[in-house]
Protein backbone atom coordinates (compact mmCIF):
# COMPACT_ATOMS: atom_id res chain seq x y z
CA UNK A 1 0.00 0.00 0.00
CA UNK A 2 1.39 3.61 -1.00
CA UNK A 3 1.83 6.00 2.11
CA UNK A 4 -1.10 7.19 4.34
CA UNK A 5 -3.58 9.40 2.84
CA UNK A 6 -3.29 6.98 -0.24
CA UNK A 7 -0.19 9.27 -1.55
CA UNK A 8 1.76 7.84 -4.67
CA UNK A 9 5.24 9.24 -3.65
CA UNK A 10 7.68 9.74 -1.64
CA UNK A 11 11.04 11.37 -2.48
CA UNK A 12 13.75 9.92 -4.80
CA UNK A 13 16.53 12.18 -3.03
CA UNK A 14 17.21 14.30 0.17
CA UNK A 15 19.23 17.30 0.35
CA UNK A 16 22.49 16.00 2.41
CA UNK A 17 22.53 18.65 5.47
CA UNK A 18 19.05 19.90 6.19
CA UNK A 19 17.27 16.50 4.74
CA UNK A 20 14.23 17.96 2.79
CA UNK A 21 12.16 15.59 1.85
CA UNK A 22 9.96 16.77 -1.61
CA UNK A 23 7.19 14.55 -1.56
CA UNK A 24 4.56 14.85 -4.01
CA UNK A 25 1.39 13.11 -4.70
CA UNK A 26 1.14 10.76 -8.48
CA UNK A 27 -1.90 9.38 -9.86
CA UNK A 28 -2.34 5.75 -9.19
CA UNK A 29 -0.94 3.54 -11.98
CA UNK A 30 -3.42 2.11 -14.76
CA UNK A 31 -0.63 0.06 -17.03
CA UNK A 32 0.10 -2.42 -13.68
CA UNK A 33 -1.13 -5.63 -14.78
CA UNK A 34 -2.13 -4.09 -17.76
CA UNK A 35 1.14 -4.34 -19.32
CA UNK A 36 2.12 -7.63 -17.82
CA UNK A 37 2.01 -9.95 -20.53
CA UNK A 38 -0.30 -12.55 -20.39
CA UNK A 39 2.02 -15.29 -19.56
CA UNK A 40 5.04 -14.95 -17.78
CA UNK A 41 8.51 -13.67 -18.98
CA UNK A 42 12.03 -13.19 -18.09
CA UNK A 43 12.84 -9.53 -17.46
CA UNK A 44 16.65 -7.73 -17.23
CA UNK A 45 17.30 -5.86 -13.82
CA UNK A 46 20.31 -3.11 -13.44
CA UNK A 47 21.24 -3.03 -10.34
CA UNK A 48 23.19 0.00 -8.76
CA UNK A 49 24.99 -0.66 -5.53
CA UNK A 50 23.98 1.42 -2.47
CA UNK A 51 27.52 0.81 -0.15
CA UNK A 52 26.57 2.74 3.02
CA UNK A 53 22.75 3.41 4.59
CA UNK A 54 23.97 6.23 6.05
CA UNK A 55 23.68 9.01 3.98
CA UNK A 56 25.92 11.36 5.81
CA UNK A 57 28.20 8.66 7.70
CA UNK A 58 29.86 5.41 6.54
CA UNK A 59 28.47 3.92 9.94
CA UNK A 60 27.44 0.08 9.19
CA UNK A 61 26.34 -1.06 12.63
CA UNK A 62 23.06 0.21 13.61
CA UNK A 63 22.28 -1.40 17.37
CA UNK A 64 21.95 -4.97 16.81
CA UNK A 65 21.76 -4.90 12.98
CA UNK A 66 24.95 -4.57 10.44
CA UNK A 67 24.01 -3.36 7.20
CA UNK A 68 25.50 -5.42 4.41
CA UNK A 69 25.01 -3.76 1.19
CA UNK A 70 22.36 -3.01 -1.09
CA UNK A 71 20.97 -2.22 -4.20
CA UNK A 72 18.89 0.30 -6.37
CA UNK A 73 16.94 -2.04 -9.14
CA UNK A 74 15.64 -0.93 -12.28
CA UNK A 75 14.33 -2.48 -15.28
CA UNK A 76 13.07 -1.23 -18.80
CA UNK A 77 9.87 -3.95 -18.34
CA UNK A 78 6.99 -1.39 -18.04
CA UNK A 79 6.01 -4.19 -15.20
CA UNK A 80 8.51 -3.98 -13.19
CA UNK A 81 7.47 -2.20 -9.96
CA UNK A 82 5.43 -1.58 -7.21
CA UNK A 83 7.42 -4.86 -4.68
CA UNK A 84 4.88 -4.65 -1.73
CA UNK A 85 5.90 -8.10 -0.34
CA UNK A 86 9.18 -10.53 -0.27
CA UNK A 87 9.86 -13.88 0.62
CA UNK A 88 13.43 -15.84 0.73
CA UNK A 89 13.65 -19.25 -0.15
CA UNK A 90 16.40 -20.72 2.87
CA UNK A 91 18.88 -20.75 0.53
CA UNK A 92 19.13 -16.77 0.84
CA UNK A 93 19.54 -16.49 -2.95
CA UNK A 94 16.49 -16.79 -4.65
CA UNK A 95 13.23 -14.77 -3.61
CA UNK A 96 9.82 -14.45 -4.75
CA UNK A 97 8.45 -10.52 -4.42
CA UNK A 98 4.73 -9.53 -5.17
CA UNK A 99 3.07 -6.42 -6.65
CA UNK A 100 0.11 -4.02 -5.58
CA UNK A 101 -0.66 -4.37 -9.14
CA UNK A 102 -1.12 -7.86 -9.63
CA UNK A 103 2.30 -9.54 -11.22
CA UNK A 104 4.85 -11.51 -9.27
CA UNK A 105 8.81 -11.53 -9.86
CA UNK A 106 11.03 -14.22 -8.70
CA UNK A 107 14.26 -13.83 -9.16
CA UNK A 108 18.15 -14.71 -7.78
CA UNK A 109 20.21 -12.38 -5.66
CA UNK A 110 23.77 -12.69 -5.90
CA UNK A 111 26.01 -11.43 -3.22
CA UNK A 112 29.93 -10.85 -3.10
CA UNK A 113 31.75 -10.47 0.44
CA UNK A 114 28.10 -10.78 1.64
CA UNK A 115 26.78 -8.06 0.01
CA UNK A 116 23.99 -7.86 -2.57
CA UNK A 117 25.72 -6.88 -6.15
CA UNK A 118 23.36 -7.88 -8.78
CA UNK A 119 19.59 -9.53 -9.72
CA UNK A 120 19.69 -12.55 -12.16
CA UNK A 121 17.42 -15.04 -13.61
CA UNK A 122 14.43 -12.68 -12.96
CA UNK A 123 11.14 -13.75 -14.29
CA UNK A 124 7.88 -11.62 -14.00
CA UNK A 125 4.27 -12.72 -14.52
CA UNK A 126 0.77 -11.79 -13.30
CA UNK A 127 -1.10 -13.45 -10.51
CA UNK A 128 -3.77 -15.36 -11.85
CA UNK A 129 -7.84 -16.20 -10.82
CA UNK A 130 -9.04 -19.40 -10.02
CA UNK A 131 -9.85 -19.83 -13.69
CA UNK A 132 -6.06 -19.40 -14.91
CA UNK A 133 -6.63 -15.77 -16.69
CA UNK A 134 -4.58 -13.03 -15.00
CA UNK A 135 -6.79 -11.09 -12.12
CA UNK A 136 -7.83 -7.47 -14.06
CA UNK A 137 -9.40 -5.12 -11.37
CA UNK A 138 -7.48 -3.09 -8.68
CA UNK A 139 -9.84 -4.62 -6.29
CA UNK A 140 -8.97 -8.04 -7.19
CA UNK A 141 -5.22 -7.47 -7.38
CA UNK A 142 -3.96 -5.50 -4.84
CA UNK A 143 -1.40 -8.22 -3.40
CA UNK A 144 -0.12 -6.82 -0.32
CA UNK A 145 2.47 -9.70 1.32
CA UNK A 146 3.78 -12.80 0.20
CA UNK A 147 4.95 -16.19 2.10
CA UNK A 148 6.19 -19.58 1.42
CA UNK A 149 3.72 -21.83 3.12
CA UNK A 150 5.83 -25.48 2.07
CA UNK A 151 8.14 -26.66 -0.60
CA UNK A 152 10.37 -24.10 -2.53
CA UNK A 153 10.08 -22.15 -5.44
CA UNK A 154 11.12 -24.81 -7.72
CA UNK A 155 7.97 -27.14 -6.09
CA UNK A 156 5.51 -25.36 -3.11
CA UNK A 157 2.67 -23.60 -2.12
CA UNK A 158 2.84 -19.72 -1.63
CA UNK A 159 0.44 -17.82 0.33
CA UNK A 160 -0.19 -14.16 -1.51
CA UNK A 161 -2.67 -12.00 0.87
CA UNK A 162 -4.70 -9.21 -0.80
CA UNK A 163 -6.71 -6.02 0.19
CA UNK A 164 -9.47 -4.41 -1.00
CA UNK A 165 -11.19 -7.97 -1.62
CA UNK A 166 -9.62 -8.59 1.60
CA UNK A 167 -8.46 -12.51 1.90
CA UNK A 168 -4.98 -14.65 1.78
CA UNK A 169 -4.74 -16.91 -1.43
CA UNK A 170 -2.67 -20.31 -1.84
CA UNK A 171 -1.04 -20.45 -4.95
CA UNK A 172 1.37 -23.43 -6.46
CA UNK A 173 5.02 -22.57 -7.66
CA UNK A 174 6.29 -24.72 -9.76
CA UNK A 175 10.21 -24.12 -11.37
CA UNK A 176 9.52 -20.31 -9.73
CA UNK A 177 5.72 -19.93 -12.25
CA UNK A 178 3.60 -19.17 -10.01
CA UNK A 179 -0.02 -20.89 -10.72
CA UNK A 180 -3.71 -20.31 -10.75
CA UNK A 181 -4.99 -20.76 -6.45
CA UNK A 182 -6.07 -23.73 -5.03
CA UNK A 183 -7.75 -22.24 -2.23
CA UNK A 184 -8.05 -19.87 0.54
CA UNK A 185 -7.61 -18.96 4.20
CA UNK A 186 -10.43 -18.89 5.78
CA UNK A 187 -10.61 -15.30 7.15
CA UNK A 188 -11.77 -13.43 10.14
CA UNK A 189 -15.05 -11.73 10.94
CA UNK A 190 -13.90 -8.65 11.33
CA UNK A 191 -12.75 -8.65 7.49
CA UNK A 192 -16.03 -7.01 6.65
CA UNK A 193 -14.86 -3.99 8.76
CA UNK A 194 -11.55 -3.37 7.70
CA UNK A 195 -10.84 -0.17 4.92
CA UNK A 196 -10.48 -1.05 1.33
CA UNK A 197 -6.85 0.04 1.38
CA UNK A 198 -5.45 -0.56 4.89
CA UNK A 199 -6.30 -4.37 5.50
CA UNK A 200 -3.50 -7.23 5.98
CA UNK A 201 -0.11 -6.14 4.43
CA UNK A 202 2.11 -8.34 7.06
CA UNK A 203 2.35 -11.78 6.59
CA UNK A 204 4.36 -14.59 7.08
CA UNK A 205 4.60 -18.55 8.77
CA UNK A 206 5.91 -18.99 12.19
CA UNK A 207 9.01 -21.21 11.43
CA UNK A 208 9.16 -21.90 15.15
CA UNK A 209 8.03 -21.89 18.64
CA UNK A 210 4.88 -23.26 20.50
CA UNK A 211 2.96 -21.88 17.15
CA UNK A 212 5.40 -23.52 14.27
CA UNK A 213 3.84 -23.46 10.76
CA UNK A 214 0.94 -21.21 10.98
CA UNK A 215 -0.02 -18.70 9.59
CA UNK A 216 0.36 -14.90 11.31
CA UNK A 217 -1.20 -12.00 9.44
CA UNK A 218 -1.59 -8.02 10.71
CA UNK A 219 -3.62 -5.00 9.13
CA UNK A 220 -1.46 -2.07 7.76
CA UNK A 221 -4.41 0.29 10.21
CA UNK A 222 -7.26 -1.32 11.54
CA UNK A 223 -6.91 -0.68 14.96
CA UNK A 224 -8.29 -2.05 18.11
CA UNK A 225 -10.01 0.49 20.32
CA UNK A 226 -6.62 0.64 22.57
CA UNK A 227 -5.04 2.03 19.56
CA UNK A 228 -3.27 -1.62 18.91
CA UNK A 229 -2.43 -3.14 15.51
CA UNK A 230 -4.66 -6.18 15.01
CA UNK A 231 -3.72 -9.17 13.40
CA UNK A 232 -4.66 -13.03 13.04
CA UNK A 233 -2.82 -16.66 14.24
CA UNK A 234 -4.34 -19.35 12.10
CA UNK A 235 -4.13 -22.00 14.19
CA UNK A 236 -6.35 -25.69 12.93
CA UNK A 237 -7.63 -23.53 9.91
CA UNK A 238 -9.40 -20.98 12.11
CA UNK A 239 -8.40 -17.40 12.85
CA UNK A 240 -7.61 -16.27 15.97
CA UNK A 241 -7.32 -12.76 16.76
CA UNK A 242 -4.33 -11.29 18.45
CA UNK A 243 -1.98 -7.96 18.16
CA UNK A 244 1.06 -5.43 18.48
CA UNK A 245 1.45 -2.13 20.12
CA UNK A 246 1.55 1.00 17.68
CA UNK A 247 4.98 2.36 18.07
CA UNK A 248 5.45 6.33 16.98
CA UNK A 249 2.10 5.86 14.27
CA UNK A 250 4.19 3.51 11.88
CA UNK A 251 1.61 1.02 10.10
CA UNK A 252 3.05 -2.28 9.78
CA UNK A 253 3.93 -3.36 6.30
CA UNK A 254 5.50 -6.64 6.03
CA UNK A 255 6.46 -9.95 8.69
CA UNK A 256 8.98 -12.78 8.41
CA UNK A 257 9.66 -15.13 10.60
CA UNK A 258 12.81 -16.67 12.73
CA UNK A 259 13.51 -20.16 13.69
CA UNK A 260 13.37 -19.93 16.98
CA UNK A 261 9.34 -18.77 16.58
CA UNK A 262 10.10 -15.09 16.69
CA UNK A 263 9.00 -12.63 13.87
CA UNK A 264 10.42 -9.16 12.67
CA UNK A 265 7.91 -6.57 11.60
CA UNK A 266 8.63 -4.21 8.78
CA UNK A 267 6.92 -0.58 9.84
CA UNK A 268 6.43 2.06 7.86
CA UNK A 269 5.45 5.96 8.59
CA UNK A 270 4.58 8.99 6.22
CA UNK A 271 4.04 12.44 6.71
CA UNK A 272 3.90 15.95 4.81
CA UNK A 273 6.64 17.57 6.85
CA UNK A 274 8.56 14.46 6.84
CA UNK A 275 8.65 12.43 4.60
CA UNK A 276 8.88 8.60 4.90
CA UNK A 277 10.18 6.76 7.79
CA UNK A 278 10.66 2.64 8.67
CA UNK A 279 11.23 0.90 11.20
CA UNK A 280 12.18 -2.84 12.11
CA UNK A 281 10.90 -4.07 15.13
CA UNK A 282 11.73 -7.86 16.92
CA UNK A 283 8.55 -9.89 18.32
CA UNK A 284 10.14 -12.61 20.63
CA UNK A 285 8.12 -16.10 20.26
CA UNK A 286 6.42 -15.52 23.70
CA UNK A 287 4.49 -12.89 23.00
CA UNK A 288 2.85 -14.35 20.04
CA UNK A 289 -0.06 -15.95 21.33
CA UNK A 290 -4.13 -15.66 20.61
CA UNK A 291 -5.81 -12.50 23.14
CA UNK A 292 -2.32 -11.64 23.00
CA UNK A 293 -0.73 -7.48 22.76
CA UNK A 294 2.83 -8.21 21.69
CA UNK A 295 4.98 -5.11 21.93
CA UNK A 296 8.37 -6.62 21.19
CA UNK A 297 11.99 -4.55 20.43
CA UNK A 298 12.64 -1.85 18.20
CA UNK A 299 15.63 -3.15 15.99
CA UNK A 300 15.85 0.04 13.64
CA UNK A 301 14.43 3.31 12.97
CA UNK A 302 15.30 5.33 9.93
CA UNK A 303 14.59 8.51 7.73
CA UNK A 304 15.22 9.84 4.75
CA UNK A 305 18.84 10.43 6.07
CA UNK A 306 19.46 6.85 5.28
CA UNK A 307 18.39 5.04 1.64
CA UNK A 308 14.85 4.19 2.30
CA UNK A 309 12.04 4.87 0.36
CA UNK A 310 8.41 3.47 0.77
CA UNK A 311 10.11 0.22 2.48
CA UNK A 312 7.01 -2.78 2.56
CA UNK A 313 8.31 -6.25 1.61
CA UNK A 314 10.87 -8.09 4.21
CA UNK A 315 12.28 -11.33 3.91
CA UNK A 316 14.19 -13.72 6.22
CA UNK A 317 16.84 -16.29 5.74
CA UNK A 318 20.40 -17.94 7.35
CA UNK A 319 23.45 -17.72 5.47
CA UNK A 320 26.04 -19.56 5.16
CA UNK A 321 27.94 -18.72 8.26
CA UNK A 322 25.07 -18.87 10.55
CA UNK A 323 23.97 -15.21 10.59
CA UNK A 324 20.57 -14.10 9.90
CA UNK A 325 20.14 -11.94 7.07
CA UNK A 326 17.23 -9.65 6.51
CA UNK A 327 16.19 -8.55 3.35
CA UNK A 328 13.87 -5.14 2.72
CA UNK A 329 12.40 -4.01 -0.80
CA UNK A 330 10.12 -0.85 -1.20
CA UNK A 331 7.28 -0.46 -3.68
CA UNK A 332 8.29 2.30 -5.89
CA UNK A 333 4.56 3.00 -6.86
CA UNK A 334 5.58 2.73 -10.40
CA UNK A 335 6.89 5.91 -10.12
CA UNK A 336 10.40 6.19 -11.03
CA UNK A 337 10.70 9.77 -11.66
CA UNK A 338 10.41 10.50 -7.84
CA UNK A 339 10.72 6.77 -6.00
CA UNK A 340 12.77 3.73 -6.37
CA UNK A 341 12.85 0.19 -6.11
CA UNK A 342 15.60 -0.35 -2.98
CA UNK A 343 17.19 -3.58 -1.87
CA UNK A 344 18.50 -3.85 1.78
CA UNK A 345 20.17 -6.65 3.40
CA UNK A 346 20.95 -6.33 7.19
CA UNK A 347 22.54 -8.83 9.29
CA UNK A 348 20.64 -9.40 12.90
CA UNK A 349 23.34 -9.97 15.89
Amino acid sequence: MTPPGDMRAVSRRAACAGIVAQVLATPALGQGSDAAAPNHHSIEIVATPITRFNRLSNTKTFGRLTFRGGLVLTSSDRAFGGLSGLAMESNGRTFVAVSDEGTWLTADLETQDQAPVRVTNARLGPILAPNGKPVRSKRDRDCEAVAILDGDLTRGTLLMAFERLHRIERFPVVDRVVQAPIGALRMPAEARQMKANAGIEAMTVLAGGPHKSAVIAYCERFPDPDGNHVGWLWIDGEPRRLGVTSLGGFDLTDAAALPDGSLILLERRFRWTEGVRMQLRLIPAAEIAPGRIANGEVLLTADLSSEIDNMEGLGVHRDADGATVLTLVSDDNFNPVLQRTILLQFALA
